[in-house]
């Protein structure tokens, strides 16, 4: 049997177990490791299984073990601890409360203070979903309190929430980087410009939503004061400096990422505990969860692994390489089409599962074609920010769903989400036709 039928083959099983709910680490090591199996027993033309179990036995073992070993590796458990501390020390939810404090005037201050905290906790946890569980818990309950329209009061927090996808730190950029084998610090960089623009574009769809319809967000008719605004504006500087500490020590050369990740947890305890708003239950609590979510994140990089290592073996990514430079097919057409691919499985499945997937086959497409990897994995990682809430299964309105309940039908949800997709695509758009928008801040370092 062909290795390149072998991998096709190994590709439409890993999407028919994940159609059926199987988890992606699972599918993703056991269709490689039977695919592998299959390779080696059909070596010589004949079906001889006592030949492939040792080198079977050896690609899985030593690629995962190869993997948990990766230092940077290291830094995911770091930025997932950083995220869970954060959280119980109130360092994230204080930039919202600053944001609402200030914009509460404006007309949508607090959708925007909404989006503005859901860009600052990203900014330190680098999980879009935690983020939009996070948020949504707080943000989405005061605006139906407050009267808002319910599209805007949950839709906001849904999108605002895909914001932890670009905005360093992010899980998404680290494991690309992992398995692109390009510099970590330099895709933390490469998402800060994306990650304002598309945090800029949300706060205009807002700004336009209300100018528009100003039921949809209720005039705020109370008093706040110069010193209530300078009073939140101090509350929130914890976050603002382990924002510095991971964006100025990285861009400096002061840290890696990986080490500026071990800083701000350290920063994060000890602002917790002198602030007295961390306990020691809570921290515990924190690296509990954090054990919890860095397993999840570790088999499935795994898997992915042995997967890669697998498609390496059929030489599949060969061999769409070379069929697609015999199409001759122009840069704006391979980018339509690798975007088209990347926007159809987002609407099924998570950012990592497509992420793992879908990278043996497209590094090698990208590289033959001459394209920086460092734009293309913020224009992957944007895609997959798409994804998040891209009908009909955009995973973080369905998080959004699950916080306010019966109060606000899925189907509204992804209502007001439509006009936030438009800026997505956007900003997309741009990313792809300027790469200058991804690479300015990396270069200059």
């Amino acid at each position: 049997m062909d290795g390149t039928l072998i991998g096709l083959v190994a590709f439409a099983s890993v999407i028919g177990l994940l159609a059926l709910r199987v988890p992606i680490a699972f599918a993703l090591a056991g269709v490689a490791s039977l695919g592998t199996f299959v390779i080696f027993a059909l070596r010589t033309g004949e079906f001889l299984p006592e030949r492939a179990w040792t080198p079977t036995a050896s690609l899985v073992f030593s690629n995962s073990f190869d993997l948990i070993h990766s230092y940077d590796l290291s830094m995911i458990p770091l930025f997932v601890a950083l995220g869970h501390i954060a959280y119980r020390a109130e360092i994230t939810t204080r930039i919202y409360h600053a944001a609402r404090v200030w914009l509460v005037r404006v007309p949508g201050g607090v959708a925007m203070a909404s989006v503005m905290g859901c860009g600052g906790f990203s900014a330190i946890t680098g999980s879009s979903i935690a983020c939009a569980s996070t948020m949504g818990r707080i943000c989405s309950p005061e605006m139906l309190r407050l009267g808002y329209d319910k599209r805007l009061a949950t839709a906001s927090v849904a999108a605002g929430g895909t914001l932890g996808s670009l905005i360093p730190p992010s899980v998404l950029f680290i494991i690309y980087g992992i398995f692109t084998e390009t510099s970590i610090s330099a895709l933390f960089l490469a998402g800060i410009i994306p990650g304002l623009l598309t945090l800029a574009g949300f706060l205009l769809v807002i700004f336009v939503w209300v100018k528009r319809d100003p039921e949809a967000a209720p005039a705020f008719t109370g008093t706040v004061t110069a010193a209530e605004r300078w009073h939140a504006a101090r509350e929130a500087w914890p976050a603002a400096a382990l924002f510095a500490i991971i964006v100025g020590g990285i861009y400096g050369g002061f840290f890696t990422a990986t080490e500026a990740a071990a800083v701000c947890v350290s920063a994060a305890v000890l602002i917790g505990f002198a602030q007295r708003k961390l306990t020691f239950a809570g921290l515990w609590e924190s690296l509990r969860e954090t054990v919890i979510q860095t397993t999840s994140i570790f088999l499935i990089a795994a898997g992915a692994k042995i997967f890669v290592a697998f498609i390496a073996l059929t030489g599949v990514a060969n061999d769409i390489v070379a069929a697609v430079s015999a199409a001759e097919l122009s840069t704006l057409v391979l980018l339509v089409a690798i975007g088209a691919i990347y926007i159809l499985l987002g609407m099924f499945l998570d950012p990592i599962g497509i992420m793992v997937l879908t990278l043996p086959l497209m590094v090698p497409l990208v590289e033959s074609y001459g394209w920086d990897l460092i734009w293309f994995g913020v224009v992957v990682i944007k895609l997959l920010e798409i994804g998040l809430i891209t009908p009909p299964v955009g995973l973080n309105v369905f998080v959004i769903s699950g916080v306010v309940g019966r109060d606000v039908p899925i189907d509204r949800i992804f209502a007001g989400i439509l006009r936030f997709l438009g800026v997505d695509m956007v900003v997309l758009g741009l990313l792809m036709a300027f790469p200058i928008l991804s690479l300015l801040i990396p270069s200059s370092m």
